[in-house]
């Protein structure tokens, strides 16, 4: 094989060209966001007999699992606008899942807590996320998952490392 026709080596970086192939299946953030959007369409099926959409239960689930208790932090860590987060968190408190404080120390502040609805729902979510899951990665060796994993995280890090402009 001459320079040409040589396939690249294994450090060389993908570079996508600026055609509209770019824009389609050889995208891999296209078929990230469909695999995410395929992917969130059977969490919503999993979580309808919980009486939870997406919008409930990734809320519920992060203040069990302790990784965010005021509607700000559950709308950054969610990707909401915090207006949409409120009428989430409405929903989900008129279901008797959770209820809201004012914080002693900051009156400016809500906290949010799970009640044992809430908590006892926010238990049943685990199973449906792996039954999801191993749905979308079934064919998928260990050691597959735990490549893609670390490509995924790759490609976060990647996105994180500056807040700089992409490269040109």
């Amino acid at each position: 094989m001459n320079a040409e026709t040589s396939p690249p080596s294994s450090d060389t970086p993908v570079h996508y060209r600026s055609d509209t192939r770019c824009m389609a299946e050889e995208n891999a953030g296209y078929l990230i966001k469909l695999a995410y959007h395929s992917l969130t369409r059977m969490l919503d099926q999993e979580m309808a007999p919980l009486g939870l959409t997406a919008m409930q239960w990734r809320p519920l689930a992060m203040v069990f699992l302790g990784r965010a208790d005021t509607p700000a932090e559950l709308a950054r860590l969610n990707d909401m606008d915090t207006g949409a987060m409120t009428r989430a968190l409405d929903r989900l408190e008129a279901k008797g899942l959770l209820r809201r404080t004012r914080c002693q120390t900051d009156r400016r502040v809500v906290k949010i807590e799970l009640t044992e609805l809430g908590q006892a729902k926010a238990r049943e979510i685990p199973p449906n996320i792996a039954r999801s899951l191993n749905h979308h990665l079934r064919g998928f060796s260990t050691d597959e998952v735990t490549q893609l994993m670390h490509f995924m995280r790759r490609m976060i890090a990647n996105g994180s490392a500056s807040s700089a402009a992409p490269e040109r």
